[in-house]
């Protein structure tokens, strides 16, 4: 590759309002990148120096928000939503919203911010987003990751910058430039901000889908947590893999271990191992022969614990293991269980398997042109001139409650041209990155909230 080329561009707010001529400088390895202005972002973006520090002249007040909500050690195990809840009440009274806190479990709120719509007839617009962040590995940071260090290059530091604060931040600065401009739209716009997804979300979004508080909000469509694009485009999901949480335990004759004793619990547990991980290169590699999969498309599994023995001299009676399954959208749940007890008994006597989590409730949201939420959610970015690629998401998020109970849930955070990092070291985000999505949330939600009223609305 040759030398960097440099290019000088102006990042803007919506309708074209310079943001101060913050001047950015954009790095480029090829020919090809473009700057926010052709609604483009491909790293390597560096601001100037100026820009580095919180509170110097320069920085636009949406990131320093950013970097207030990021400082907030909403960890696991032991998150401090208290804080992030008065945030977000803060947050509600300088916009004009109604706040309602949720408990749904002793010390889980769940937060609800509501703009209403001109016309209460409608199902409502429902945007989520969960408060609370994985573990971190401080020795591992280049920074402090509840310090939200902003570089000189742009890149803020921090636990939660893409799983997921940024879109909590920019759906309300898409919600407050709204408003500013006087705007009103059709359907009521919630913003729920839910506890505990980076666990399973049991005390948050799976018994908030259960209560009257939820029911109230008559939600048609929502829009949750995705995951960067290191490309080009953006990334929308549709549906998710259903985790299957699976353990495997063996009996067998135990004994001393200078014998050659048969039919052991090792012998037995091994077989099944060696069934699921055939299974699971056979996946990897209709995955990999099919360039027009994607990675949610095809069944995945790992084992992740192998457990059992007393000691290096004593053959065990009992061993077991545990595999993380994540199902496809597409399986015969039915006939992929039975493949499970096949694989058991097909190792022998004494081999047994139990669920730690099964999820059988895996939905689609329609991505068909006729579908008038995915006309209006698509429809943005066409006239933004902006790549969608929809998936299948890999893993699990709140999203797979909502799509139990009926509501139609697209996963989408706006940030392409940038590398995947959530529960990574050094998590973070470029600050021309988590503007424009600003700009492109306050394009879908006029969209998606001034949707014509569907058939079973009339």
């Amino acid at each position: 590759m040759g030398a960097p080329k440099r290019g000088v561009f102006s990042l803007w707010d919506v309708g074209g309002t310079a943001l101060g001529r913050a001047c950015v400088q954009m790095e480029s390895t090829g020919p090809q990148t473009r700057g926010v202005g052709s609604h483009s972002l491909c790293p390597q973006l560096t601001p100037r120096s100026a820009m580095a520090s919180e509170g110097l002249e320069g920085e636009h007040p949406s990131v320093t928000l950013f970097r207030q909500y990021l400082r907030i050690r909403t960890v696991q195990p032991e998150p401090d939503y208290g804080a992030a809840v008065a945030f977000l009440e803060k947050r509600a009274h300088q916009l004009g919203l109604s706040c309602q806190k949720v408990e749904v479990a002793p010390g889980r709120v769940v937060t609800v911010l509501t703009w209403p719509g001109t016309n209460p007839r409608l199902s409502s617009l429902l945007l989520n987003s969960h408060t609370d962040v994985v573990p971190v590995f401080k020795e591992h940071w280049s920074h402090d990751p509840f310090e939200a260090f902003k570089d000189a290059e742009g890149y803020i530091y921090a636990r939660g910058t893409q799983d997921m604060k940024c879109v909590s931040i920019q759906y309300l600065e898409a919600v407050r430039r709204l408003k500013a401009e006087g705007h009103h739209f059709p359907r009521t716009i919630h913003m729920t901000f839910v506890p505990d997804e980076e666990v399973g979300g049991h005390q948050g979004m799976e018994l908030f889908v259960q209560r009257p508080e939820f029911q109230a909000l008559r939600a048609g469509f929502a829009l949750d947590e995705g995951l960067a694009n290191p490309a080009d485009a953006f990334t929308v999901f549709y549906s998710e893999r259903s985790p299957w949480w699976v353990r495997v335990t063996s009996i067998g004759k135990p004994g001393h271990g200078s014998r050659f004793i048969e039919d052991t619990a090792a012998e037995k547990l091994h077989k099944v191992v060696s069934s699921i991980l055939a299974f699971r290169e056979k996946e990897r590699q209709r995955l990999q022969s099919n360039p027009h999969l994607k990675e949610g498309a095809v069944t995945s599994v790992n084992l992740t614990k192998l457990e059992g023995g007393v000691a290096c001299n004593v053959v065990p009676a009992t061993m077991s293991a545990s595999f993380d399954f994540r199902v496809a959208p597409d399986v015969d749940l039915k006939a992929f269980e039975e493949q499970l007890q096949g694989w058991c008994q097909a190792a022998g006597e004494g081999v047994t398997f139990e669920f730690i989590q099964k999820w059988t409730e895996s939905r689609v949201t329609s991505t068909n042109d006729s579908d008038p939420w995915w006309a209006a959610f698509s429809g943005v970015f066409k006239d933004m001139n902006l790549t969608l690629e929809p998936e299948i998401f890999p893993a699990a998020t709140d999203s797979r409650y909502l799509r139990a109970v009926g509501v139609p849930a697209l996963g989408f955070s706006p940030m392409n041209c940038t590398p995947v990092l959530l529960h990574d070291h050094d998590e973070r985000l470029h600050e021309a990155v988590f503007l424009r999505g600003v700009d492109i949330y306050t394009r879908l939600l006029p969209a998606l909230a001034s949707v014509p009223a569907l058939p079973s609305e009339s």
